[in-house]
């Protein structure tokens, strides 16, 4: 494979309920190995730089005991699936057994049939990390009892949500500091150096199968995120960060590996700076579900670097549904918003269609729920105008934009530029629920002194403009609540003269619900 795009499209997909319903669909059992070409074609059409096959690690015995007698879970089943039986129950996939692929699955031969199938169409593997915590039956607990967090048997009379006794030891539960135990999980030491060279022994393994790794909690292995949820029980902090040593020992063997760290608390920027080539901007999602225009923009406006280094999405599986978090027209401004954006872009299983139902991890399969199609030609629309190479490997600028004494609503657009060569586009979204009027300024010089053509990739409408007003006082943008462009500029044919606003815009094919409009 060539090496990963700068700003990759990477799509989610739970492998063990995706067999599920191939099988179901095609009559008889699909496991990885057996995909018919035919579903491998329909998500090379999408155009995704990669897909993360979601939990296809061996599930553990001993977690799926324990999800099917969690008294929580149970009603988390039940709102899932309104039949659910027992037998749905397949464990977490986030409650590692072995780092080998589940034999319901297909087993090592299924994903190699798998990322074979992917590469074959210009597609990359991601797969999981869980570096925080494995199942209580994983080999290393009665093998290697010192790669984990221990304690005594005044802890586990004390706490025995917390902790678990395994070969004589006592071993504690993985844990979040500011969360109770995971009951279904042993807590690795990530200062013990044996647990970290059988961890990089394990991503040499691993390394070998797939093109990429989604590391499951990461910022719970910094160094001094670890010593204040473990304390003294941890031992002496080491002087190599976990995640140097580990991605730098992988890196070293598998040098095009991407690691993606799944990242809270405003910690993405010590995890890139610790070797990750990704990191979750949960800020960006918290920021569209929940605040303002002018709180996005302020956040877009962080070092490049930095920017360039997130993953923007609106739905994972960790997260409610899109659909129910952002409803429409939200949705689809929120969508335009994070495809568009420097950085990896995530997208998860059943978003394109409007799935409502969030499913807990630890089901094989999920209700039937009925497909949006307006929804899903909206995402072909916008994922085949994000091919575009000026958004894969060009230059992104967020603009300027001002408004008028009387009218503040200019407050409410966010936008931004892209650039690669001749190739220019234009991003401006409305994250409001007011309709909103603003100029938008371009810091392109060779637009002065020629007239351009504005074409809407997702609405097909075509707007004529002068070079001298984008770039001063700036393009005048009207939009409806929620509304979007996603502009593509050519220089106009000299039959598309136009004149500035002062003498009146003139249109050609430019009226649209959400459209451009001349200054009142």
């Amino acid at each position: 494979m060539n090496p990963w795009p700068k700003h990759p499209v990477i799509y989610e997909i739970n492998a063990w309920t995706w067999l599920h319903e191939l099988s179901r669909r095609h009559r008889r059992p699909i496991t990885l190995k057996t995909v018919p070409a035919e579903e491998w074609d329909t998500l090379a059409a999408w155009g995704f730089d990669a897909v993360w096959l979601m939990g296809v690690w061996e599930r553990s015995p001993a977690g799926i005991r324990v999800a099917r007698g969690h008294q929580g879970l149970q009603g988390d089943f039940r709102r899932a699936l309104s039949d659910f039986t027992p037998d749905d129950v397949v464990g977490s996939p986030y409650c590692v057994h072995r780092y080998v692929v589940d034999k319901h699955l297909g087993g090592p031969e299924g994903l190699i049939a798998a990322r074979w199938a992917l590469a074959n169409r210009g597609m990359r593997l991601v797969l999981d990390l869980v570096p925080n915590h494995v199942a209580p039956d994983h080999p290393w607990v009665l093998e290697h009892p010192e790669y984990f967090i221990q304690g005594g048997a005044e802890d586990l009379s004390r706490a025995p949500a917390e902790y678990f006794e395994a070969g004589g030891r006592i071993i504690a539960c993985g844990r979040d500091p500011f969360f109770p135990p995971w009951t279904d999980v042993a807590q690795p030491n990530a200062f013990d150096p044996g647990l970290r060279q059988a961890v990089i022994d394990t991503l040499d393994a691993v390394g070998k199968q797939c093109d990429g790794l989604r590391c499951d909690m990461a910022m719970l292995l910094i160094g001094h995120v670890f010593e204040r949820t473990w304390g003294e029980r941890a031992g002496a902090r080491p002087a190599e960060e976990y995640w140097r040593e580990v991605i730098g020992a992988a890196r070293a063997r598998h040098p095009g590996l991407l690691f993606m760290a799944e990242a809270y608390w405003d910690l993405e920027w010590e995890l890139q700076q610790q070797g990750f080539d990704y990191c979750y901007d949960k800020r960006l999602y918290d920021r569209l579900e929940h605040e303002n225009a002018e709180s996005v923009r302020l956040h877009l406006s962080g070092d490049p670097g930095y920017q360039n280094k997130l993953v923007r999405f609106i739905e994972n599986h960790d997260e409610p549904r899109a659909a129910v978090t952002f409803p429409s027209p939200k949705s689809r401004a929120a969508a335009v918003t994070i495809a568009t954006l420097p950085g990896a872009k995530l997208l998860h299983e059943g978003q394109f269609g409007g799935k409502c139902v969030r499913l807990p991890v630890q089901l094989r399969r999920r209700p039937e729920e009925p497909d949006d199609p307006d929804l899903e030609a909206f995402y072909r629309s916008l994922l085949s105008a994000v091919r575009a190479p000026a958004l894969r490997e060009g230059e992104w600028h967020l603009c300027e934009r001002s408004g008028w004494p009387d009218n503040p609503s200019c407050m409410n657009l966010v936008a931004w530029s892209w650039r690669k060569g001749e190739e220019k586009h234009l991003i401006i979204v409305n994250l409001s629920d007011f309709r909103s009027q603003a100029r938008v300024r371009l810091s392109w010089d060779d637009l002065v002194g020629r007239s351009w053509r504005l074409t809407d990739a997702l609405s097909e409408a075509a707007y004529d403009r002068d070079g001298d007003e984008m770039c001063d006082p700036g393009l005048y943008v009207e939009l409806e609540a929620w509304g979007y462009h996603f502009l593509t500029l050519t220089v106009a044919l000299p039959s598309c003269a136009v004149m500035n606003c002062t003498a009146g815009l003139s249109r050609s094919n430019n009226v649209t619900p959400r459209g451009l409009t001349s200054c009142p």
